[in-house]
C-alpha cells in the first residue's frame, strides 16, 4: 500500500500518480484508448455526414420541409453552440463529479439526440436535436481529454493523444463513403437513406457504451477527492494484471506526493489559476485553438465551392475529394505522433504549425498565379493538412496537460469552446463570401489569413509551449491540492 494514512484530516501521501506514469504499455491501456477514444470517430461521422446528405435532405420526398442552406448554416451554427454549451458545461462538471459518470453521461447524451435526429419530421425537431447532438459531442471532449492523460503513462501520453484527437478524420473518411452509399436511391428510398447514416452512429456508439463501461475513474481524482483507497485499489489491480502480462516485477518507485483532499474547487480558483498563475499558457492555449480553427476554415469551409466555382467539378463529385485530403488529415497524426514525445513537445508544436502556415501561403501564391488543378490544389491541401492536423491535435494534448488537475477539464473544456466557437461561427461568416465569390483574389485572402494565423500561432508557440514530453502531470502543473 502507498497511500499512507492521514497525517491530519484529509491529507494523504500517495505515490498513485507515480506508479500510474512507470506502467509499460499494456492491454489495459488498450481498453481506455478504445473505450475512450473512439468518440472523435464519431464526431467526424457527424459532421461530414450532414455536410454531404443537405442536398438530399432539402430534395422533395425527403421527408423533412428543409432547406440545403438550412442544414449547412441554422443547423450547422446550432450544432457548434451545442459543442461549445456542453464542453462548459460538461467540463465543469468533470472536475466536480468526476471523469467516469460524466463520459457515460455525455455518450448516451449523443445516444439519444442522434437517434432522434434520425426520425425527424419536421425542421424545429431537426434542429433541436442537432445542438444536443453537439451538446453531448462538446461534453465528450473535456471529459474524455482529461481522462485520457490521467490514465495513459507519460512516455506515451503525447502520442496517444495527437492519434486519437486525429481520428476524427477517419470518421469524416467514413461519413464521406457512407453518404455516398446511403443517398443512392437505388438501394435506399429518398426517405430513409439519409436517416441510416444517423442510426449507424447510435450502433456504434452503444458499442462505445458497451466497452467503455470497463474504463475505470481517474485515480487522480479519486485521490483529491478523499477516495484514496479505492484509487489504491484501482492502481494496484492493473498493476497485478500487467505483471501477469509481462512475466515480470514492475520497477519500484519512490515519488511521492502529499496532497490535501477536497470535494471540489470554485469557480473564481479555477480562473484565478488558468488566466492569472499560468497566464503565458493560457496565451499559448489560445493561439493554438484560433490558429487551427481558422486555417481549417480557410481551406475545408469553401473546398467544394472552390472546387465546383473555379474547376468546374460536379457537386456530386466533391466528396471524393474530401474524403483525400481527409486523409491527409489522418496520416499526420499516425506518422508524427511519437516525435511529440520523442522529438519533443516545443519543437514539434511550432514546427507543424509555422510548416502547414508556410505551405498554405505556398499554395495562396501558385493560386493566384494560375497554376494548380483541381488534383494539384488537393494535392497541395493534403501537404499542408498532413501537418495541420497533427498540430491541431496537439492543441488539444497542451490544454489537457499544462493545467493543474482540479482544473483540467474546464480548462480543455474552454478552449475547446473559443476554437470550436471560432471555427464553426467566425469562420464561416469570414470565409463563406471569399470563398464562394468565384474572384480569385478573394480566395487567396481566405487562404492568406488562415496561414497568417497558424504561422503567428507557431512562433508563439516557439516561445511559449511547455517541455512536457516524458513528465508526469504533476510535475507540468503542480495540483492545487498539492502540499508542500
Amino acid at each position: 500500500m502507498t497511500v499512507t494514512a492521514p497525517k491530519s484530516p484529509g491529507v494523504i501521501t500517495t505515490a498513485v500518480p507515480a506508479r500510474l506514469d512507470r506502467l509499460p504499455w499494456s492491454r489495459w491501456h488498450w481498453t481506455i484508448v478504445i473505450g475512450l477514444g473512439t468518440v472523435w470517430i464519431l464526431d467526424g461521422l457527424e459532421v461530414t455526414v450532414v455536410g454531404n446528405i443537405a442536398g438530399r435532405l432539402s430534395e422533395e420526398g425527403s421527408g423533412l420541409p428543409i432547406t440545403s442552406g438550412q442544414v449547412t448554416g441554422i443547423a450547422a451554427a446550432l450544432y457548434v453552440a451545442g459543442a461549445c454549451a456542453g464542453a462548459l458545461f460538461f467540463g465543469r462538471m468533470t472536475d466536480r463529479f468526476g471523469r467516469k459518470k460524466l463520459f457515460m453521461v455525455t455518450l448516451v447524451v449523443y445516444l439519444a439526440a442522434t437517434a432522434l435526429t434520425a426520425v425527424s419530421f419536421s425542421t424545429w425537431w431537426f434542429f433541436l436535436f442537432r445542438f444536443l447532438t453537439g451538446f453531448g459531442i462538446g461534453g465528450e471532449y473535456a471529459a474524455i481529454n482529461s481522462a485520457i492523460d490521467e490514465l495513459i503513462p507519460s512516455k506515451y501520453r503525447g502520442r496517444v493523444d495527437i492519434v486519437i484527437n486525429g481520428s476524427f478524420w477517419l470518421g469524416a473518411i467514413g461519413g464521406s463513403l457512407l453518404a455516398i452509399l446511403a443517398l443512392n436511391t437505388d438501394l435506399f428510398p429518398a426517405n430513409v437513406g439519409w436517416r441510416l447514416t444517423f442510426a449507424l452512429g447510435v450502433v456504434l456508439g452503444l458499442v462505445i457504451l458497451l466497452v467503455r463501461r470497463n474504463v475505470p475513474e481517474s485515480p487522480r481524482w479519486l485521490l483529491i477527492h478523499g477516495r484514496e483507497q479505492e484509487a489504491e485499489r484501482l492502481v494496484a489491480d492493473v498493476e497485478a494484471q500487467v505483471e501477469e502480462e509481462t512475466g515480470r516485477p514492475l520497477p519500484p518507485t519512490a515519488q511521492e506526493m502529499t496532497i490535501h483532499q477536497r470535494e471540489s474547487v470554485g469557480f473564481g480558483t479555477i480562473a484565478r489559476t488558468v488566466f492569472s498563475r499560468y497566464r503565458r499558457r493560457a496565451v499559448l492555449g489560445f493561439s493554438l485553438f484560433i490558429g487551427q480553427a481558422f486555417l481549417y476554415n480557410a481551406i475545408t469551409f469553401g473546398f467544394g465551392a472552390i472546387l465546383t466555382t473555379f474547376y468546374d467539378v460536379p457537386t456530386s463529385d466533391t466528396g471524393y475529394y474530401f474524403a483525400v485530403i481527409a486523409a491527409g488529415n489522418l496520416l499526420g497524426p499516425l506518422l508524427l505522433g511519437k516525435l511529440f514525445d520523442t522529438v519533443g513537445r516545443r519543437i514539434m508544436i511550432s514546427s507543424t504549425y509555422l510548416l502547414s502556415g508556410a505551405l498554405l501561403f505556398g499554395t495562396a501564391w501558385l493560386f493566384d498565379r494560375g497554376a494548380l488543378d483541381e488534383v494539384t490544389l488537393t494535392a497541395c491541401w493534403c501537404v499542408v493538412l498532413f501537418f495541420a492536423s497533427a498540430g491541431a491535435s496537439s492543441a488539444y494534448l497542451t490544454v489537457s496537460e499544462v493545467f493543474p488537475m482540479e482544473t483540467r477539464a474546464m480548462a480543455i473544456a474552454f478552449f475547446y469552446a473559443i476554437g470550436t466557437a471560432a471555427g464553426g461561427i467566425s469562420g464561416p461568416l469570414i470565409f463563406a463570401e471569399l470563398t464562394e465569390s468565384g474572384v480569385v483574389a478573394d480566395t487567396v485572402l481566405a487562404f492568406q489569413i488562415g496561414a497568417g494565423l497558424m504561422c503567428a500561432a507557431g512562433l508563439v508557440a516557439a516561445f511559449l509551449a511547455v517541455r512536457a514530453e516524458r513528465r508526469s502531470l504533476e510535475d507540468i502543473a503542480e495540483p492545487l491540492s498539492a502540499k508542500a
